[in-house]
Order: structure tokens, then sequence, then C-alpha cells
């Protein structure tokens, strides 16, 4: 992982950067800091942005740290458009992974002229309400100082169904290593996903736009992800079918059409 830059953006905002070619911003999913990402999870990073270094430079970019109670989803969206405009300094290729993804799709509703192609990856204009009870859950298991019982239930949706119940004890083992000191920053984002809901405003979205996502994901329906894609000016989605979050998050295959789909882009 040698060729992975590090640094911070504007506002703070932690990234890390591989690759070269036209700017891929990849908005990652609820970490428990917003820090840039260390041990297995660097590791994860890493994997998922190799695919697309080959043909861009991929920032992968966390949230500003010190939220304050009460931001708003398009607050949040708001701290990314401000790295766009004072550190890229062009319209990016914007791919954005779970609750990466609502940053994003808010991003490409305020700021249009931001983003050239948007990949909603496991993520929708909204949580379903199991998926809200899941994010609930961690927040309350976390505030009561439960911090195996949060991440091992969270593991446990996010997995294959086959390896529901390994991701369990993996992360009730790994917790105290994933858990934050200060959670503040996890919580308050919690909250303003818990108030997203970005379907009344989908059509404004002018970005040629797909949404990969699994038919089994617990927090995502596909009902959802097919109304994504429908009501954004230019959309397509594929989902696989009898999968999960963690499935199409991590799938070469999914990897492999995201690229195809931003390739297409990238002459325009």
């Amino acid at each position: 992982m040698r060729d992975l830059v590090e640094g911070r953006l504007y506002g703070e905002v932690p990234y890390v950067r591989m690759g070269r070619g036209p700017p891929l911003l990849m908005a990652t999913g609820l970490a428990a800091e917003h820090t840039n990402p260390s041990g297995f999870e660097r590791r994860m990073m890493y994997r998922m942005m190799s695919p697309f270094a080959e043909h861009f430079t991929v920032y992968g970019a966390n949230r500003k740290p010190g939220l304050a109670p009460g931001v708003t989803m398009s607050d949040i969206a708001g701290h990314k458009a401000e790295t766009i405009e004072h550190d890229i300094g062009e319209p990016v290729f914007l791919l954005g992974l779970s609750t990466g993804g609502s940053v994003s799709l808010q991003l490409a509703i305020d700021r249009p002229h931001l983003v050239r192609r948007l990949v909603l990856l496991v993520s929708a204009c909204r949580l379903s309400p199991h998926g809200r009870h899941i994010r609930a859950e961690l927040a309350r298991l976390t505030k009561e100082g439960n911090h195996r019982r949060a991440w091992s239930q969270l593991a446990e949706a996010a997995a294959p169904r086959a390896f529901r119940y390994p991701a369990r004890a993996l992360a009730w083992i790994a917790a105290p290593t994933m858990s934050a000191q200060d959670p503040s920053d996890m919580l308050v984002t919690i909250a303003a996903e818990d108030q997203f809901d970005a379907d009344p405003d989908l059509n404004r979205v002018s970005a040629p736009t797909l949404v990969v996502g699994g038919g089994a994901d617990p927090f995502y329906s596909t009902d959802l992800l097919h109304r994504t894609a429908a009501a954004v000016q230019d959309g397509r989605a594929v989902i696989f079918p009898n999968k999960g979050h963690g499935y199409a998050s991590a799938s070469r295959t999914a990897a492999n059409i995201i690229l195809g789909f931003l390739l297409a882009g990238s002459t325009t």
C-alpha cells in the first residue's frame, strides 16, 4: 500500500489518494471515527480503490470531524462540495458507499455542477425502516457503552447470509479496536441519515447515475434502489438477487460494472 498518499482536504476532511487520471471521489461508509483508516480498514479501503486507480485519481474521503449536533445530510454534503471546489478544482466522478451514498446523492442534488457521474453503491434515497432500526440500535448501544453488541449486530446485518454468525462473532472480538473513544461524530451522522430522505428531490440529479445494490440488503430495499434510479434524470440500477449489503459493496463483479460506467463518461 505504498502508493497510498494520505492527508486532509479543505475543512480537515481526511482522505487517502492513489492513481492517476480524472478525479474520482469515493465517499466512504459509516465509520466510528472521522479519520483516515488504519489496519484492516485501511487494507479494505485499498482493495476498494485499486480497481479504479489505473484510470482515475481516486480520493477515498471520510467526513469532516467535529460535527455539531443537528447537522443535516445537506450540511455534510456541503463539506464534500467545499473540498471539491478548493482542492480538486473541477467536477468529479462521485462514488458513494452506503452512508457515503447518502452524502453523495445530496451533493448531486445541491451542487449538480460538481458531479460528472454518480454511483450509489449499496445506497439509495433513504434507509429502509429495518435499516433505520439497525442504525438506531448501533446508536443506542454505543451511547450505553455496549460496543461489542453495537458492532456485532451491525456486522451481522451487513454480512452475506452464510457468514452472518461468523461476522457477528468477529465483530464481537474486534469491537474494542473498532470503537471510538469519542463516538460523537458517528452519532451525529447516524442522526442526520435517519432524517435523510432525498426522494422528493431526485429529479434534480442531472448526472448520469448508477445504483448498485443487493436484493437482500436490509438497509436499502430493492424497491428503494429501483425507485432512486428511476427518479433521477438519467439513472439505471444493477441489483444482485439474494445478495446483501456486504456482497454488493465488496464484489469484484460490482467493481467492474462500476468501472465500465465511469469510463463511459471519462471522455465526455
